[in-house]
């Protein structure tokens, strides 16, 4: 499956920074997901790896060792990412590579953004 074929959540713009009006319920959802996702450690390391990693794109075996997990919890984390909306997968072979989705972080950072 390409890049171009994952169902991706959008969240971009989808409303007001939470100071200045309220959340609707739909939005309010969409955002608990993308931030239940990102809540734990292991994910939020794999961002950052994937972030920083060569082309902002990184294979699955790249990110195992460095993380100190196994390929299967790896593998589990990274899909609830994809899932999220927060990183993309492109199969390649018999590997994943993995990067960010463009203005995932950016709409999910504007949205808590307080004034």
């Amino acid at each position: 499956m390409s890049i171009a074929q994952l169902p991706v959540m959008d969240v971009t713009a989808c409303c007001a920074p939470l100071t200045r009006e309220a959340i609707d319920a739909v939005n309010a959802e969409a955002l608990a997901r993308s931030l239940k996702a990102i809540a734990d450690p292991a994910r939020l390391r794999l961002v950052s790896m994937v972030a920083a990693h060569e082309d902002s794109e990184a294979c699955v075996c790249d990110l195992t060792e460095p993380l100190g997990l196994s390929q299967p919890t790896v593998s589990h984390h990274l899909k609830i990412l994809v899932d999220a909306g927060i990183l993309s997968r492109d199969k390649r072979g018999t590997w994943a590579y993995y990067r960010l989705v463009p203005g995932a972080l950016d709409s999910l950072a504007n949205l808590l953004i307080t004034v």
